[in-house]
């Protein structure tokens, strides 16, 4: 709405920020209280110092970026439906957290699977399917349905690896601000209006996950749960998508791709095979392989995952840079 109200990018941007850091802010200190507490997780690497924890800030964290949103954006159907689309998997992920019996994979698989085929859709019927290859220099023009069921794995892979990567204090969302940030500077560098309310709404979710991280960093005192890291993954996938080259998602979230993704191949390939052998000496997620076996702190996971995340996306625009493609 305040869109209309002024005619700088700049100061629409600064307003911006300050409304999301703001609702964010103002959530987390007014009514993390009420959220349910974590009863620490048995399986993972000091599962145990999560108990008592609040849990599932992801409620209060998607709430306020929806809200701002609402405030922000020159709002059309298409952004309704993104903004409609992170609160449906907000919910499904705070619902499965505050439950006394976590959900099965197939429920949450099937709300993952009709909303990522709702935003894949809607993504194509506006901006169509030709994609920017930048490493080649190509415009590659997709059809309608290849292009839809390519969106809906980016969306559902992106959605479950930032899922496993929330597992050490300030690791997600610290990611997550770098990966956005990616997607934020790929949105300024295309120097088009057509992007201006994709980059908006990432500027704003970076914003809100500086708020977040404010009280997320170790020794944590909330924790986002499912509620925020699916919807934070789902915010990715679109992010990469609306900037015309979804296919550099592989670089600038090369990290949380790893951290998270190697987890679900090799349960998938343990399931499938039955193999006893396969990554049996890597632990997983990663986080859990750096802490366990290679003893690093908290910390040091965090501050060196989040370096070889720049550096790789560092790397990724220069070469994008030096090719002169876009």
């Amino acid at each position: 709405m305040i869109s209309y109200y002024f005619t700088g990018d700049k100061i629409l941007f600064l307003v911006a920020a300050v409304v999301s850091f703001g609702l964010t802010l103002g959530g987390i200190l007014g009514f993390s209280r009420f959220l349910p507490k974590d009863h620490g997780r048995e399986f993972a690497v000091n599962g145990s110092l999560s108990k008592g924890k609040a849990r599932g800030a992801g409620l209060i964290l998607i709430l306020a970026l929806v809200v701002s949103g609402v405030i922000c954006l020159p709002l059309n159907i298409e952004y309704i439906i993104y903004l409609a689309a992170l609160f449906v998997e907000m919910m499904s992920g705070y619902l499965d957290d505050a439950a006394e019996t976590p959900w099965g994979e197939l429920k949450k698989g099937l709300i993952d699977l009709v909303v990522a085929a709702g935003v894949s859709f809607t993504v194509y019927y506006f901006h169509g399917g030709t994609v920017l290859l930048p490493i080649l220099g190509l415009h590659l023009t997709i059809p309608a349905p290849v292009y839809i069921i390519l969106g809906i794995i980016l969306i559902w892979a992106s959605i479950n690896v930032t899922n496993c990567a929330d597992g050490v204090d300030g690791l997600c969302a610290s990611l997550s601000i770098v990966t956005l940030v990616s997607a934020f500077a790929l949105m300024q560098i295309m120097e088009s209006v057509f992007w201006e309310s994709g980059a908006l709404l990432i500027w704003m979710a970076i914003f809100m996950l500086i708020a977040y991280l404010w009280f997320n960093c170790s020794p944590s005192s909330i924790l986002m749960g499912d509620a925020g890291s699916r919807s934070i993954g789902l915010l990715i996938a679109v992010a990469f998508m609306l900037t015309g080259m979804p296919f550099l998602f592989i670089p600038c979230a090369l990290i949380l791709i790893l951290d998270g993704g190697l987890g679900l191949v090799k349960l998938t390939i343990l399931r499938v095979t039955k193999s006893k052998t396969f990554m049996k000496n890597i632990r997983t997620p990663l986080h859990d392989h750096a802490r366990k076996n290679k003893n690093w702190s908290d910390t040091q996971v965090v501050i060196r995952f989040v370096l070889l995340q720049i550096l790789i996306s560092v790397g990724t625009f220069m070469l994008v840079d030096q090719l002169s493609v876009l």
